[in-house]
């Protein structure tokens, strides 16, 4: 075990660091800032991208997704699939062990074994935890005997019936392996002393201030050359709510990488298209990549309920008409700086091994189409009532921009900013009809993103209570399929079903957008946008 003395310095180097000095670099500690804060660093709470980015540096999960979107061993080393393709068999790792802690007899980490698994996966779906992760499993493992430790290197997944993303969501940070030793003895504090396998591990968060991570001596993967990972000492998270400190840290060089650009600087920084402006150039690096992310707005289309009653929103030819009166592509390209793709092909976003614009056909700016269909809906130009869209301060811009662009076709378009935590209640409760909504994947399959529309899901993930027959038969025959390509294509005719009935409004396929200073290296964006930082290197700076 790491003896106080060594922890108490460490808590010292880190505490020097924290006061941002010109010697940061040199410590080879990663900092980050993240402004919405962490509600908790317990995985089976790993709700949101910043969770899930702590996460991922402490824990692992059985198996992963690499760069390209490939499912990989990680805890696992290999598995295999019954010929019924309903029990799952993975084969572990035996040289994997926990972090050190008093949790464990003398201090010292033990061996991971199946067990493990098996307690992790189980806890998720243990009603009297509640995670927000519980849903992933349901209707799909089964529940009497859907995990099991097989022996101490092996483990079993069995299914209900064939599900072909059962991998990726295995590699969700849900997903990652808890001890049992931790959890029983911190209690409701697990959620702020994290003990996993991960490539760092657990020093000190003190709320509202900073999470402090060390590098784990003892991580089992290596380098090409045999080199332990990881390359880093440790990583320090800070928690500034604002985003233009976080930008001025990021100017004086106090942290080393800041996640997309604020709207208030991004004209700073950015041209039109998207690329570094000359003075920009050379003092820090641009990264971006296709991001496994949909920005829309979504419509409450449960007729069942009193809000939608006197609502012009119930009519399908209205939603359709407030699709067409959007011109994505010139939103994209003055609001966004070009950072994403304007979202004209379905909900399915571009990314992904489905994602085909000409099989899935979304809705394009066609501002006399959207008149023509008020129309035919009955809705008499001025005379409608005024329709409330719900969004959060850093989309306001973006709400006000598609206000005006429905005032065009005659629709009546009030626009109400919330906090992100009051719009997820109201949106989780059906108690709004039109919101700003974005859907990030879990893991690299489509079916993740439909799962919002199919109607035994409650919300979340179906915020717009939408229901049809079609979709949801669609939707489960190809959960089912085991050949891509069949899958792929009913993935599309379901996408297209969907968008016909226009339960949202989408408005583009994300990018990761990432700043990054000039002497970080091996830091490379992938579409989940997940924090990657095994094999990040910062180089020594002068003075």
């Amino acid at each position: 075990m790491v003896s106080w003395c060594k922890y108490l310095l460490f808590i010292t180097v880190l505490a020097v660091s924290g006061c941002y000095n010109s010697e940061q670099k040199d410590t080879g500690i990663f900092h980050y800032n993240e402004s919405t804060g962490i509600a908790s660093i317990d995985p089976a709470f790993a709700k949101n991208q910043s969770i899930m980015w702590p996460v991922h540096q402490l824990y692992n999960t059985i198996v992963e997704v690499d760069n390209n979107l490939n499912i990989v061993p990680s805890l696992a080393t290999r598995w295999t699939i019954s010929e019924d393709k309903t029990i799952y068999t993975f084969y572990l790792r035996n040289d994997v062990y926990f972090h050190d802690d008093p949790c464990f007899t003398g201090g010292k980490g033990r061996r991971f074994t199946a067990g493990d698994v098996e307690y992790s996966l189980k806890r998720i779906v243990d009603k009297t935890l509640a995670s927000p992760g519980s849903w992933i499993f349901n209707d799909k493992v089964d529940s009497s005997d859907g995990f099991k430790a097989v022996n101490d290197t092996t483990f079993q997944v069995k299914l209900i019936r064939p599900y072909n993303p059962i991998l990726g969501i295995l590699s969700m940070q849900y997903c990652s392996i808890v001890a049992k030793e931790a959890v029983l003895k911190y209690g409701t504090d697990f959620r702020r002393h994290a003990v996993g396998t991960g490539p760092f591990q657990f020093v000190a968060w003190e709320e509202g201030q900073a999470l402090v991570l060390r590098k784990n001596p003892h991580y089992f993967e290596t380098d090409a050359s045999g080199k332990r990972l990881p390359y880093l000492n440790g990583i320090k998270v800070s928690f500034f709510d604002s985003r233009a400190t976080e930008f001025l840290l990021f100017r004086q060089k106090k942290l080393d990488f800041i996640n997309d650009i604020d709207a208030s600087f991004k004209d700073e920084v950015l041209t039109k298209t998207g690329t570094l402006r000359k003075d920009w150039r050379g003092k820090i690096a641009l990264q971006t990549h296709p991001y496994l992310n949909i920005e829309y707005f979504g419509i409450l289309v449960d007729e069942s309920n009193p809000l939608l009653k006197n609502s012009p929103l119930k009519l399908k030819k209205v939603r359709q008409a407030m699709n067409y009166s959007i011109d994505r592509e010139k939103m994209v390209l003055y609001l966004r700086n070009s950072l994403g793709t304007p979202a004209t092909a379905g909900f399915v976003p571009v990314g992904l091994p489905s994602f085909d614009s000409t099989k899935v056909k979304g809705y394009h700016y066609n501002p006399v189409l959207a008149r023509k269909l008020l129309d035919e809906a009955g809705i008499k130009r001025g005379e409608q009532t005024v329709i409330k869209l719900q969004t959060i301060p850093i989309y306001a811009d973006i709400g006000s921009y598609i206000a005006r662009q429905m005032e065009e076709i005659g629709l009546k378009v009030q626009v109400d900013v919330v906090q992100k935590s009051l719009l997820l209640e109201l949106t989780s409760n059906s108690r709004t009809l039109f919101f700003r909504g974005s859907w990030i994947a879990d893991y690299p399959d489509a079916e993740n993103y439909l799962s919002v529309f199919y109607s035994k899901n409650p919300a979340p993930p179906n915020y717009t209570r939408y229901s049809n027959k079609e979709f949801d038969v669609l939707f489960e025959k190809a959960i089912r399929e085991t050949n891509d390509s069949i899958r792929y294509r009913l993935y599309q005719q379901a996408d297209q079903v969907m968008m016909e009935d226009a339960p949202v409004v989408p408005l583009w396929y994300d990018k990761v957008v990432h700043l990054v200073q000039t002497n970080v290296s091996g830091f490379e964006p992938n579409a989940l946008n997940l924090l990657e930082l095994r094999k990040v290197q910062i180089a020594k700076t002068s003075k």
